[in-house]
């Protein structure tokens, strides 16, 4: 509204609005205009939520009754339908108008109405045999292109160089998230290009800030929310591009058609992403459970919304012309030849042919992959092979992006370990007893699962591996001190610890196992505090120093490393057994060292750490009812004894 009305004035025409972004003076100056004999004022912007007001609709009255009402315009006219793809309650109560004002004329206007809509705005509006004017939805000068994310390194970069490749021009870039606009317009104004987000969640003095900048050409690109753009009348804007699949072809349609107002040729980019896809099934769904509280028609909306949705998901997903599927998505039926190879489809139509089977491919996989998994691959039919040892939350094998790991090792992992089949249902108890049962038979057949799957030579921790995980450490720790300035260490000597203390713990087990912990200790840095990271890295460091003293009276004794905490020495040999035998249930792994050959202690089986820790527990329970029974008893034994 605001940008309409200053292109009226502009224009010599007396305009004005009202909205709550008002001060209250100006407010009231309007008002007093409105209530004069002959106001000024020959068009005011008003919004349908303050129509509705009983305030608003006492000075609609007054000014009727003094016959200065001559015509209302509706804009956006397809929000009044709730087959729109913008429906809004408050356009709907705009039927009153007719209802109260019915020798006043009626202007809808909208650029996105299908056949459906149409019918619906008439019929609320109450409009009788109105003047129907309609035009093409074809725009002939902007071409239609859709690029893949999953099949791009970085989308931010890829949208950076196109920006750029395409000089200093006006451009609107939409995302479907506030967040994402912030962080897209930094992103953008580190690589040159001049930008600002706009969304509702910036107060509205920023916002007119920005689209005063924006529109008097002092800033390239907008990032916005889907909202920005209304009513906005600037003419010369050359690229708009999606970041997020839109949810109907009437919204995109709107959007990209603010791109090329001045007939020049323009683009229009979006950018599909699987992901993307299923974040935008979520919310229609999830939309439609919540109207389903208070409207018996929810369904059908639901229906709709994702039948709407179903046409943008086939114009990026599917081969075919583009402005082909926008146009017959408005009823519009045009030959193929129609379009002149102004979208990507049509004039390159094997490089989009690729593209989406590659797509497919990766589609393909992420369905028959399915969630990561906790547990290892089980099933409580067939259980003849098992790759896991002791099982921790914290290593999970789902390998991330921080995951240090040989080329093959995605592949090796998506081959040799399936998925879970394990019923979320299934209790604690059961899938300890299966992992127990697994684990057992893993044992017994010894050696030969290493030879079924080529451990020694396919899984076997590379010294390459190994030279690039410490290398990860390093950056690592480097970051780590310059959050934290007043931290000493050696980075080179921590990074050799840190790697060697992952090594140990699953060298033997395989790099699937090795990788893993690799990325929880880099993550742990990432997150842990500076006592944290010095308790753990520079507590080991004194302890390897003094070990490494040839005359020390130390050198002998063992240490117990935990992944948490170094354990202090004893020198006392029955101590330090006892301490061993106490702390080996609680320890994945412990770690011998000594002098001249580092020894790892057997690893216990999960079996064996369940029945110790059951046997504990009984033990316990055992213990205090016994200790509870002799007291009761003491009494009557001391009197016997008397």
């Amino acid at each position: 509204m605001e940008n309409q009305v200053k292109m009226l004035k502009e224009r010599g025409i007396c305009a004005d609005f009202l909205s709550s972004t008002q001060l209250p003076h100006i407010k009231e100056k309007i008002h007093e205009d409105l209530n004069r004999g002959r106001p000024s004022t020959r068009l005011l912007y008003v919004t349908p939520e303050l129509v509705a007001t009983s305030g608003f609709k006492a000075k609609l009255t007054m000014l009727h009754k003094r016959g200065l009402l001559n015509l209302f315009a509706i804009d956006e006219a397809h929000c009044i339908s709730t087959w729109g793809h913008d429906f809004r309650s408050s356009y709907r109560k705009l039927s009153s108008l007719r209802n109260h004002y019915s020798d006043v004329p009626i202007l809808a206007l909208t650029a996105t109405a299908v056949p459906k809509v149409e019918k619906d705005v008439i019929q609320s509006l109450c409009l009788q045999q109105p003047l129907i004017l309609r035009t093409s939805f074809n725009r002939p000068n902007i071409y239609y292109e859709v690029r893949y994310k999953d099949l791009l390194k970085d989308v931010y970069t890829d949208l950076s160089n196109l920006l750029k490749s395409l000089g200093g021009v006006c451009a609107i870039v939409y995302c479907l998230e506030r967040s994402t606009c912030d962080v897209l317009s930094n992103h953008l104004l580190k690589a040159g290009i001049s930008s600002a987000a706009y969304h509702a969640g910036l107060n509205s003095k920023l916002r007119t800030a920005v689209l005063d900048d924006w529109l008097s050409s002092r800033i390239q690109v907008v990032v916005a929310t889907i909202a920005f753009g209304m009513g906005i009348d600037r003419k010369d804007v050359r690229f708009v591009c999606h970041m997020n699949i839109p949810k109907s072809m009437e919204g995109f349609y709107q959007e990209s058609g603010r791109a090329g107002r001045d007939l020049l040729p323009s683009r229009s980019l979006l950018y599909y992403g699987l992901d993307d896809r299923k974040k935008m099934e979520f919310i229609l769904r999830n939309a439609g459970g919540k109207k389903s509280q208070a409207s018996s028609s929810s369904d059908d909306l639901l229906k709709k919304s994702l039948a709407d949705f179903s046409q943008m998901v086939e114009y990026c997903a599917s081969p075919g012309c583009r402005r082909k599927k926008i146009l017959q998505s408005f009823g519009e039926q045009v030959s193929t030849s129609f379009c002149q190879k102004s979208c990507d489809a049509c004039k390159h139509p094997n490089q989009v042919s690729q593209r989406l089977e590659e797509l497919g491919r990766i589609q393909n996989i992420s369905r028959r992959g399915g969630p990561s998994p906790i547990f290892m691959s089980l099933s409580s039919t067939n259980l003849e092979r098992h790759d896991s040892e002791f099982w921790n939350r914290d290593d999970e094998a789902s390998l991330s992006d921080e995951d240090i790991s040989a080329s093959d090792d995605e592949v090796e992992l998506q081959s040799g370990l399936s998925r879970s089949k394990l019923s979320s249902k299934v209790g604690l108890d059961e899938k300890i007893e299966i992992l127990q049962r697994a684990e057992e038979l893993y044992y017994r057949n010894g050696d030969t699962n290493k030879q079924k799957s080529g451990f020694s030579d396919k899984n076997a921790v590379s010294e390459a591996l190994r030279e690039a995980s410490k290398m990860r450490l390093l950056t690592a720790l480097e970051q780590a001190r310059q959050r934290f300035v007043n931290l000493l260490l050696d980075p080179e000597v921590s990074a050799s610890f840190l790697e060697m203390e992952c090594f140990k713990r699953y060298g033997k087990v395989g790099k699937t196992f090795y990788n893993s912990q690799m990325a929880a200790t880099i993550r742990w840095l990432s997150s842990a505090t500076q006592e944290q990271i010095s308790h753990r890295l520079i507590a080991n460091s004194s302890l390897a120093d003094n070990q490494s003293e040839p005359n020390s009276s130390r050198s002998s004794s063992s240490r117990l490393v935990d992944q948490e905490q170094m354990l202090p020495e004893t020198t006392n040999e029955k101590t330090e057994s006892t301490a061993q035998v106490q702390l080996s249930c609680q320890l994945p792994q412990l770690m011998k060292i000594s002098k001249e050959k580092v020894e790892l202690p057997p690893i216990p089986s999960f079996a064996e750490f369940a029945n110790k820790k059951r046997k504990e527990t009984e033990g316990d329970l055992s213990s205090s009812k016994a200790h509870t029974s002799g007291t009761r008893q003491n009494p009557v034994k001391k009197t016997r004894q008397q």
